[in-house]
This record gives C-alpha cells, structure tokens and sequence, in this order.
C-alpha cells in the first residue's frame, strides 16, 4: 500500500487542514495518508485547546486514514528535534512521500536552509538569538513553517522518502477570522472572544470547551512560588538561570499575559519561555529526558478501514504498534500519565476524570 506522511498538531483543525489533507493525497498519489499529531501540548509550548482524540477523531473524518501519537517529549522542544522525532515515526510507519506545508514551497531555498550547519545556528543561538532572528541573519527572513520545512528535509537526508511542499493558504499567526480558510491563532482568539468560528473549523462545536494556558497560569505560578528555584533548574529546558527570572515574574504578575510579556527577552523568545513553562507545569526533569529509551513504538489515536489495513501490513513487518496503553514502553507510560494529568487539571471537575482516563483509551476506530 503506498503511503503519505503528514506531521500536525490540529490546533484546532480547519479548513486550511481540510485542504492540506485533499492536496497531500493529490500530489503523492497515495493509498493511505498517515498523520503524526502532537498530542495534548504543542510544539510552541502551550496546551492544545482540546485533547488529542477529539483532534484525531476529526483528522480521520476529514481524510486522514491513520492518526499517531508524537510523545510530549518529541513535541515540546525546538523544531528540529520535533520535525526529527516525527519523521522517524513516520519512517518506522514505512511512508513513500512526506508532504508539507510552507511559504514558498521554493524547494532549492528549503535544501539551501536545510545543507546549512546545525552546529552554526547553536553557535548563534547561544549569543542569545532565536532560531528564527538567526536565520534570518543567514538566509534572509524565513517564515515559521518554512524553519519547520528545513527540519524535514535535514531529517530525511539519506532517506528514500520523498518530500514534497505545497502552498500554505494563510500566514501562521494571521488573525484574520473572516474567511472560511483562517489560521488556527486567529481560531483560537475567536474563541476566547465568543466570535463565530463555525464557517473555519468542523471542531466548531467542540471548541466552546476549549482551554487555553491562561487557565493554567494559577496551578504553574504556585508551583514557581513554592518550589525551591535548585528544583526548577531541574526542569527540562530551564537554563541560564531562567529559575530566577520566572519566580520574579511570577510574583509580580497575577495574570498569564503580564507574566509572559515580562519573561519574554531576546535571550528568551516567548515560544522558548512557553516551553519552559510547560516542563514545569508537567514536571519533566532533564534526567528523565537524558535516560529516556528511543521511541521505537507507534502509539496509535485514530484510524478508518484503510488505517486498519495498512495496521496490519505494519504488523506483518513487525513493527512495533501500541494499540493498548500497557504496550507502550513503561518510562513513556509515565509520562504518558503525567502530563496528561497536568493537562486535565484546568478543566472543569465534571470532565476532569474523563480527560485523565482517556489515556488509557485504545484507538478509536472511525467507520470510513
């Protein structure tokens, strides 16, 4: 069965996804579309505004035909150890074409970005610059998912999967919520401003439960005000001294937004701090990252009778498929169960329980 692979995080889904599905299965010619999806927090360090099987249920309903789980500690990093981690999975899934979304879709400018050494953008980032302001410094400005298109082609090299870039159809932090294609920032600000959002997403419904780091802000500034700071600087990605930096600000700061604008520096750029911030919100140590066993497992969310069968051909290959909760390796397991415990802790009490057992859920199996 020839297949396609997509990378997502569906934050919410919309119509623009919709139409990445419909091109991604256009241009690879495929029989089966393989998405792998963050889960319950994203890639910038945020939580996802609803959790991972409500957006994988809506992923396999617009065409996709199976849904992975990308692990927190995958998700929640830099781009190039994200983009790496999901193009491992879907090499393990065995695809044939990896489609992308970007700006340009130029795919000798993307190769250009991608040939450039990781190692000088680390010597530029330690001065303090972001991924974004050093390459831009190098190339010439370069749009977010033209960084993520870059990592991709890095993580494919000496592969024999093929990339391919179509054209995104909005700006990735565009807020303009009147067109029927609009992107998932200007979604997510229609939500929390009660606008009509119905014309962009089918999640419309779905989305008036939607939860947003705000609602954590109370949980994870009595964790920064009550931990010692030689704890936090156990936290994964909480250097430099950010222990100190963050419990100043979270004393002075009652509300997410203040405290975020406060911590936000050109040493520390706001999806840096977010990330930071959600390691200490779910409790994950740099020790616990360092000894973690590679993912050498694919932690299935969703899936339609095409997913199914080509589950089967993984199987025969035997490959390893987590289809229940006890086959994903124990280390994973727990974190697994943390952090979507630190996920759950800002919904109402009535649906709390329900998002914490859901982890413990088998796929879901959506009829095609």
């Amino acid at each position: 069965m020839r297949s396609c692979g997509i990378v997502t995080e569906y934050n919410p889904f919309h119509n623009g996804h919709r139409y990445h599905i419909e091109q991604a299965r256009r241009v690879s010619g495929c029989d089966a579309l393989l998405a792998v999806m963050s889960g319950n927090f994203v890639q910038r360090g945020e939580c996802a505004i609803v959790d991972k099987w409500t957006r994988a249920k809506a992923a396999i309903q617009a065409g996709c035909d199976l849904v992975i789980e990308l692990p927190y500690p995958y998700v929640v990093q830099r781009s190039d150890i994200f983009a790496r981690q999901a193009v491992a999975l879907l090499q393990l899934a065995g695809i044939n074409t990896l489609v992308f979304g970007s700006e340009t879709t130029d795919m000798q400018q993307l190769h250009r970005l991608a040939d450039t050494s990781y190692e000088h953008y680390q010597k530029q980032r330690k001065n303090g610059i972001s991924m974004a302001k050093t390459l831009e410094m190098v190339h010439g400005r370069v749009a977010s998912n033209d960084i993520l298109g870059m990592a991709y082609l890095r993580a494919l090299k000496d592969s024999a999967i093929q990339p391919i870039a179509i054209q995104r159809t909005n700006g990735y932090h565009d807020e303009d919520i009147q067109h029927a294609i609009s992107s998932a920032t200007a979604i997510r600000r229609a939500v929390k401003e009660k606008k009509p959002i119905s014309h962009t997403t089918p999640m419309a419904e779905d989305l008036q439960e939607g939860v947003f780091m705000e609602d954590y802000y109370p949980y994870l500034q009595t964790l920064l005000l009550s931990t010692p700071a030689e704890e936090l600087k156990k936290r994964f990605l909480v250097d430099e001294g950010m222990e100190h930096m963050l419990q100043g600000n979270a004393r002075k700061h009652m509300d997410y937004g203040s405290f975020l604008q406060a911590c936000i520096t050109q040493r520390y750029p706001r999806s840096s701090i977010q990330r930071s911030l959600t390691h200490i919100l779910t409790h994950t140590d740099k020790q616990e990252i360092d000894s973690l066993p590679p993912c050498t497992f694919l932690r299935i969310l969703a899936f339609n009778d095409t997913g199914r069968a080509y589950l089967r051909e993984l199987k025969q290959k035997e490959i390893a498929i987590a289809s229940a909760f006890h086959q994903i390796p124990k280390e994973h397991r727990e974190i697994f169960l943390r952090t979507t415990a630190a996920y759950a802790c800002a919904f109402p009490l009535s649906k709390r329980k329900e998002v914490m057992d859901s982890e413990l859920h088998s796929p879901m199996y959506i009829s095609s």
